[in-house]
């Protein structure tokens, strides 16, 4: 049996998307008693809970470095996450995972701020339903907001991919799996920063300046939401104040 067609003659994906629109998006902001800030999202069929705390005093103490904090980040996908149970041991995609959401993250915050001490980001994929990485960056960063701790820009991030010789935005699971390549990135889009950038697969000069183009466009949609979610959350925290 052949694998069916992604993309239809139409123009449409196989979850009826365009070839340059990005999937429902759902932030939540403050799910977390016991951490210190805390997001959750729902990416499409992707479910995804991020919990930050800190900054705390580095453990063991020889970690730590005396003009800057140490950012630390741990990507897991729980066992029940994906079709096929995982083991919840971690594999090495979710060590290497767990690096680059550091790296992406780490030049939004004013490190310098927190000598000696350490951030920590847990990150646990609940359902995973492709571009885990991206909309797991794109979490974090609310998480470090709601944690208060001082950063120069959101981090929002996306991916694109080539899928039957045609770029599109925002990769599902089977695109993902099916395509001939793929792109995450990730940006502090007022800075015009990219924190983030990897690609698997080739693509052309052309086409990598059209995926790349529209990974920016994509990144500035999340960002909306990101900067909606954020005045929502603390509307309601002033409301309560005032009310109390």
């Amino acid at each position: 049996m052949g694998i069916r067609k992604l993309i239809s003659e139409d123009g449409l994906r196989i979850d009826g998307r365009r070839l340059d629109e990005i999937r429902p998006i759902r932030f939540k902001i403050g799910v977390l008693k016991n951490a210190d800030g805390s997001a959750y999202v729902e990416w499409g069929k992707t479910k995804i809970l991020v919990g930050v705390y800190g900054p705390r005093e580095a453990h063991p103490k020889h970690l730590a470095v005396p003009d800057r904090c140490i950012v630390q980040a741990r990507y897991h996908m729980a066992p029940f996450s994906v079709e096929e149970r995982k083991s919840p041991a971690p594999s090495r995609r979710e060590i290497e995972l767990s690096k680059v959401i550091r790296e992406a993250l780490e030049p939004a915050i004013f490190v310098e701020m927190f000598p000696r001490t350490t951030i920590d980001i847990f990150a646990e994929v609940l359902q995973a339903d492709g571009s885990t990485r991206c909309a797991t960056i794109s979490a974090a960063s609310l998480a470090l907001a709601d944690a208060g701790i001082p950063m120069r820009d959101l981090v929002s991030s996306i991916a694109v991919a080539k899928v039957e010789d045609q770029i599109v935005l925002d990769v599902k699971d089977e695109e993902d799996k099916h395509g001939s390549a793929d792109m995450p990135i990730a940006i502090m889009p007022s800075k015009n920063v990219i924190t983030l950038i990897q690609m698997d697969g080739m693509l052309t000069y052309e086409e990598f300046k059209k995926a790349f183009e529209l990974a920016k466009k994509g990144c500035m949609e999340v960002y909306k939401k990101q900067r909606e979610t954020l005045e929502s959350y603390f509307k309601e925290i002033k409301v309560g104040l005032e009310n109390v």
